[in-house]
């Protein structure tokens, strides 16, 4: 074993930044064996220095320009958040020659370009595994294990809050309001929860994934989103009945057009799951990523994806191969960007549909509904038709469910622009898209 111990500095103290601080000061012999020289911890970075934190108020420090800049340190572990000032710290470590590893997605999604050409310029590592998903390993596989496959897919719920969401409303028959307040209660959504609920966490996810599997430098702002808000009970009603669950998803897909070219998509919506897909099955706030490559065909990587004890088991993840980098004198996967694809826009992204709407209870209303598909060339596969009520008793209308075979996003758009001026539509009540099917 190499006598001379790598040097670590946390910062932040938060959930993840306390778990980290106690596998390596509790687990230092293992840790030591598995990389062949002791792994030290020389500071933890505060925004404010106070005793009773559970570490050594020796340890802590407010000064990070200072703590990353050390001599002693050679890997920083960043753990702060948000975007800054967690970017200025990380560009400062590596700028140092310092190995970093982060769980930030936020600033992954939006400055991994910049942060990999700064590592790769002083030759170091820059590790991020905990940034998308948590203890589940899989940003490790898509650089490493599948790194001679095509990867075709990446599908997957990647933020367990608005999982747990979705979940109890499948199982309930909640609302999304008290769904949401639920939620709250348990600790599985924060007070704001607009980052989770409105897709913005997933959508940096998604371009983080993007980016390493089709070897193409994708932010989060080439992420199409919507958020979930807007599903209902009534909802979740006409997916059990078409044996189907709602997810939110994260999608990244490697598309070839007609005359060869590939494009990008990347993506984050509510959709109907078929009830036999492997994605239908993960509920409450446990995570997962399916992955469709063309010689591994299918895997599935499941798991809690957030929480202070699974995401430190990633950073310790990183931590380990950094520090292993750093006595062996070898590094890891760079950034791979090579293949520069086109992003793909939304509107061309085919996929099926559900349209739920009111409309007036009177004979000919189905055959104008469904010709405003057929102009557009949407074909559909299937409409259930529900009798409304009012308060007094009498019919008021009634509700129908279209789903349609696949059809670009452009003609969907156009479809339900239209229906919403149709004048026997009284409201569309939803449009979600159907993933995981064979048609």
């Amino acid at each position: 074993m190499s006598e001379k111990p790598i040097g670590v500095a946390v910062l932040g103290l938060g959930n993840v930044g306390t778990e980290v601080v106690r596998i390596i000061e509790n687990s230092a012999d293992d840790l030591a064996a598995r990389i062949g020289a002791p792994l030290e911890l020389r500071g933890v970075g505060v925004r404010k220095v106070a005793k009773g934190r559970g570490v050594s108020v020796d340890l802590l420090t407010d000064d990070i320009e200072a703590l990353v800049s050390r001599d002693d340190v050679d890997i920083v572990i960043e753990l702060m958040g948000p975007v800054e000032p967690a970017r200025k710290a990380i560009m400062a470590a590596l700028e140092k020659g310092k190995s970093v590893v982060t769980a930030n997605k936020a600033l992954m999604a939006q400055s991994t370009g910049e942060l990999a050409q700064a590592a790769e310029k002083a030759r170091v590592d820059l590790y991020f595994e905990a940034a998308v998903a948590g203890a589940i390993p899989v940003i490790r596989p898509l650089t490493q294990s599948l790194a001679g496959d095509v990867v075709l897919r990446v599908a997957g719920i990647v933020n367990g809050t608005t999982n747990y969401i979705l979940s109890a409303m499948s199982e309930t028959g909640a609302d999304y309001a008290d769904a949401l307040a639920e939620a709250g209660v348990l600790g599985y959504a924060e007070a704001d929860p607009t980052a989770d609920v409105e897709g913005y966490d997933a959508a940096a996810k998604a371009a983080i994934l993007a980016s390493i599997a089709f070897h193409t430098r994708v932010t989060a702002d080439d992420v199409y989103r919507e958020g979930m808000t807007k599903v209902s009970a009534a909802d979740f009603e006409s997916a059990k009945a078409l044996g189907c669950t709602i997810k939110l998803l994260a999608i990244c897909e490697r598309l070839t057009t007609g005359k060869g070219k590939q494009r990008v998509s990347a993506r984050v919506y509510p959709a109907l799951v078929p009830l036999d897909h492997p994605l239908a099955s993960v509920n409450g706030a446990f995570n997962a990523v399916f992955v469709e490559a063309e010689a591994a065909g299918e895997l599935m990587f499941y798991g809690r994806g957030a929480g202070g004890a699974p995401t430190a088991s990633a950073v310790m993840g990183d931590v380990v191969m950094a520090a292993r980098n750093r006595v062996q004198g070898g590094r890891g996967p760079r950034e791979s960007k090579y293949a520069k694809l086109p992003i793909a826009s939304i509107g061309a992204i085919e996929t099926r549909y559900y349209v739920s709407m009111n409309v007036a209870d009177k004979p000919g209303v189905l055959s104008s509904v469904a010709a405003e598909f057929g102009k557009r060339e949407v074909s559909i596969a299937e409409v259930r038709q529900e009798g409304m009520e009012d308060e007094s008793g009498q019919r008021s209308g009634a509700r129908i469910v279209v789903v349609t075979h696949r059809a670009t996003d452009e003609a969907l758009s156009e479809t339900v622009a239209a229906l919403a001026d149709h004048e026997a539509v009284q409201s569309i009540n939803s449009v979600l898209r159907m993933e995981g099917t064979s048609k």
